[in-house]
């Protein structure tokens, strides 16, 4: 086992039994056999129990509806990808040459997923115990921050709520472009609000964080017009 790697266990604060779980967990799919893909599939299930262990323990007296909205904060890709950089995970990904010279080590989608491959092998090399232990660890910091972000419902939710309560058709999304290069993409998406002549556009890393602000769009549009409503209006170009 190489230093880095030693490293990288202490920082997990588990030492693997078996190595290969650890370089399997580190393999993007780019480099060839032997990758990362079906230890992020166990380590997203893990994941969401460990998560939802902490937030019913920790919130009793919260709904359903609520600590999902928290979860789903805490295990967004944005977040996975934070906290795989506290753990140097770039320096460590085995990747293909093309995929090095793209900067897949920086990639957000790449980092996010070898985190959650991460905790898919402590799973099967210690147990649901130790797998627990390091979500508990990782993500209780991120309690505080993430909570009172976490109750709110998020745009997409209010404004499809927020049109249905006035019986209107719901939002329909639409990418309308993706910028930059592979490892820097930015996606524009509009919002259409069917029957209110409404556009609006949004831009982020993910085609669902750019839905997000496109519908955080819309919903201001909606709640500062007197009256709850939009001129029917045809929405400019530069809006579509």
């Amino acid at each position: 086992m190489t230093q880095p790697l030693e490293a990288l266990q202490a920082r997990l604060g588990h030492a693997f039994a078996d190595p290969a779980l650890l370089e399997r967990a580190l393999t993007h799919k780019s480099f060839g056999a032997g990758h990362n893909e079906r230890l992020e599939f166990l380590g997203d299930a893990v994941l969401t129990a460990a998560v939802s262990g902490l937030l019913f323990g920790r919130f009793g007296q919260s709904d359903e509806g609520d600590l999902t909205r928290v979860r789903a904060h805490l295990v967004r890709e944005d977040t996975l990808y934070r906290i795989a950089l506290t753990l140097a995970l770039p320096g460590l990904l085995r990747l293909s040459e093309g995929e090095a010279r793209s900067g897949g080590a920086q990639r957000p989608s790449i980092l996010a997923d070898a985190l959650e491959a991460l905790i898919g092998a402590i799973y099967l090399d210690g147990g649901y115990g130790p797998a627990q232990a390091l979500v508990e660890r990782l993500f209780s910091p991120l309690l505080a921050a993430t909570v009172a972000e976490g109750w709110a419902k998020d745009a997409k939710t209010e404004l499809q709520e927020w049109l249905q309560a006035r019986r209107q058709p719901v939002p329909q999304y639409r990418v309308e472009a993706t910028e930059g290069r592979p490892h820097e993409q930015r996606f524009v998406v509009s919002c259409g609000v069917p029957g209110m002549n409404l556009s609006s556009r949004g831009e982020g890393r993910s085609r669902r964080a750019a839905e997000q602000e496109a519908a955080a769009a819309a919903l201001q549009a909606l709640k500062t017009h007197p009256g709850g409503t939009v001129p029917s209006t045809s929405p400019t170009p530069a809006a579509l």
